[in-house]
């Protein structure tokens, strides 16, 4: 499991960096570049993430193959994912770009809302190399090739800090774009990470004397269709996390320029350590995938769990980390004394949900390696919109707790979540190791 998982995590904490190193580079600029690149990345992230999470269904699906020994099976799975990359990039890029036009008329402040908008529009033609990373990423997670996810994203790391570096303050040459420069950046460095995969992939098929181009299958109707009965409902529960924070993140706007600033700075921490988990979660779809396919339920019930400790004790000294050191980590951001009379007490409160953040994360992932992948859409519908974001909003606005009241609300969402999800995995996983006999 460790094996498996050190190397998704890195990936993951990759992925992050990207956001992070934006958010850093255009510190300089104010707290109005900031929020710009929160509230563009809140409008783009949301349908992208959607369709990289379409491609979830081929954690099940390839893995379970690769449990069966059946390689020819899994690379077939790849070739349906590209095809529905492709499909879904359409709608979502025109859907960005509409937004990207409507963006000025939400009632944010237009210090924010200007540079957001031209930020949103070039993001954009990230949108395609973005969803072709994630289908040859999930192909390559579930054949166990998972070191070669990281060395691309420390690749695509160097790109995007050097991109920063050059197109947002004009060095060696290159105008000074700001916040568009941020933006351009990150575009590239999709294209960079989709063309590594891509690479390796069809390294690791040359390997084994299979060229990956040269047995590409055709479009299948059957297959599309099986992928997305597992990827729709996994899709749908990024949309719902994903969407319940970004709509945070634009609730925010309406408050102050510092509040969204400080918003984003503990967003981002928060962020950061649910990648940990995240990438265990990856790694246990994987492993219970594996299992599954070859017949091992116990073995599928065991990986789960284990998973599931290293998840929430990582969570555990995340939130130390958060009580102990709180003004430090925020002034890595943000010297600025308004954002640090508030930020200290909002990490604070994140504190306070990390642990439950782990187990909702990994469950996930556990289930997904069943085929289970429509409780965790209804856990995250009931948490996030029926329950937290209700409460999040009556605090903030209606009794005027300002940010904090919409952290409070988030953290009801993540326990509500996590104690379905961990009742559920236990259920399924006893429901497996009793079919087979076991």
């Amino acid at each position: 499991m460790v094996t498996l998982a050190v190397p998704v995590v890195l990936s993951e904490l990759g992925w992050m960096a990207m956001g992070v190193v934006d958010t850093i580079m255009v510190g300089r600029l104010g707290p109005a570049a900031i929020g710009a690149v929160a509230l563009g990345n809140a409008i783009c992230y949301t349908p992208s993430i959607f369709g990289v999470g379409l491609m979830l269904g081929l954690d099940t699906l390839v893995a379970q193959a690769y449990g069966r020994n059946d390689h020819d099976e899994c690379h077939r799975w790849l070739a349906q994912g590209v095809y529905l990359a492709c499909i879904a990039a359409v709608p979502i890029m025109l859907g960005i770009w509409l937004a990207s036009i409507a963006f000025g008329h939400f009632g944010i402040a237009a210090e924010v809302a200007g540079p957001a908008s031209g930020y949103l529009r070039l993001l954009n033609w990230g949108t395609l190399p973005l969803l072709l990373y994630g289908a040859t990423r999930r192909y390559l997670q579930g054949v166990g090739q998972v070191r070669v996810i990281t060395v691309t994203y420390v690749l695509a790391n160097l790109v995007n800090w050097f991109g920063n570096w050059a197109l947002i303050y004009g060095k060696l040459g290159f105008p000074a774009l700001g916040v568009n420069g941020s933006a351009i950046s990150t575009a590239f460095a999709r294209v960079t990470m989709a063309a590594a995969l891509l690479g390796f992939a069809w390294r690791y098929e040359r390997g084994r004397g299979h060229p990956l181009f040269q047995h590409w299958a055709a479009p299948q109707a059957a297959r599309l269709k099986r992928l997305l009965q597992l990827g729709a409902p996994a899709a749908g529960q990024i949309l719902l996390e994903v969407g319940a924070w970004n709509l945070a993140t634009l609730s925010a706007g309406y408050l102050t320029p510092v509040a969204l600033a400080t918003h984003q700075i503990v967003l981002n921490y928060a962020s950061v350590t649910y990648m940990v988990p995240l990438g265990i979660s990856a790694a246990a779809a994987v492993s219970v995938g594996h299992a599954v396919g070859a017949g091992d339920a116990a073995r599928a019930r065991r990986a789960g769990w284990m998973a599931l400790g290293l998840g929430t004790s990582f969570m555990l000294l995340a939130a130390l980390m958060f009580l102990l050191w709180p003004r430090p980590l925020i002034e890595l951001f943000s010297r600025d004394p308004r954002v640090l009379a508030v930020g200290p007490g909002l990490l604070g409160v994140v504190a306070a949900f990390e642990i439950f953040d782990g187990i909702q994360t990994v469950s996930t992932g556990a289930l997904r390696g069943l085929g289970e992948t429509q409780a965790p859409m209804w856990a995250n519908f009931v948490g996030y919109w029926v329950l937290g974001l209700p409460l999040g909003f009556f605090l903030c606005f209606g009794l005027k707790w300002g940010i904090y009241g919409l952290w409070i609300g988030l953290t009801l969402a993540l326990i509500v979540i996590s104690l379905a999800l961990i009742v559920r995995w236990r259920r399924d996983a006893r429901r497996q190791l009793f079919a087979a006999g076991n």
